[in-house]
């Protein structure tokens, strides 16, 4: 893929080194020279000079082709800019933009724009490694609204089948980890004593979550 990534500070340099990891082409922008220092001397990305919502640099970055597009400066505002512009004029398939605010990310989330709120996700896993859960967070997705955790299944739910710990619009088994091996579960599928589930969770159903594997 070629991906546009608009700033270069510890976030931009590091998401910039990872994709490059992964084999695809990435070009770096930011205003200040020196920012781009952050990247490694084994980026072999390109590296372009100038402030990320404006046209001509976005053009010399290659947005007319780019597959996707991360915004990741230290303005919101310049990151909501620069990723509407992306999406809306340049049509760039995908286009992440990090916000520090929740509130203006869930505003923009609604209105079709992909964003990453670093102060909700951060909250959220503090919280968590502070306070200790059987329930491992393994990703949020979107602004945090959905996680992906982890438990095993206790001893109480053995025998018992997955449609008794789903809830259609708040909880999802997505998968279960048995003997060595991990397979995509049905709803008639039966709970066995050591196995560990994946769930997709709605951020405020956590609670209810617990109440159901019989932790509330």
């Amino acid at each position: 893929m070629r991906i546009i990534i608009i700033g270069c500070g510890r976030m931009g340099s590091g998401l910039a080194e990872n994709l490059a990891l992964r084999g695809h082409a990435v070009t770096v922008v930011d205003k200040d020279a020196a920012a781009l220092e952050h990247l490694g001397a084994a980026f072999k990305g390109q590296q372009v000079v100038g402030i990320g919502i404006d046209r001509d640099v976005l053009l010399q970055a290659g947005v007319e082709r780019a597959d996707g597009l991360a915004t990741v400066t230290n303005s919101d505002e310049t990151n909501v800019i620069a990723a509407r512009v992306a999406r809306q004029v340049f049509h760039v398939p995908r286009v992440v933009a990090r916000l520090f605010d929740p509130r203006k990310a869930e505003i923009y989330r609604r209105l079709g724009l992909q964003t990453i709120s670093t102060t909700t996700w951060g909250i959220s896993r503090i919280a968590d490694l502070i306070c200790y859960s059987p329930l491992e967070t393994l990703l949020s997705l979107g602004s945090g609204e959905v996680e992906l955790l982890e438990t095993e299944i206790p001893a109480m739910l053995a025998g018992r089948q997955v449609n008794e710990l789903t809830s259609l619009t708040e909880i999802h088994v997505v998968a279960i980890k048995r003997n060595n091996r991990t397979f995509l579960p049905t709803l008639g599928t039966a709970f066995q004593v050591g196995d560990v589930v994946i769930l997709a969770v709605l951020a405020d159903a956590t609670d209810r979550l617990k109440s159901l594997l019989g932790w509330g």
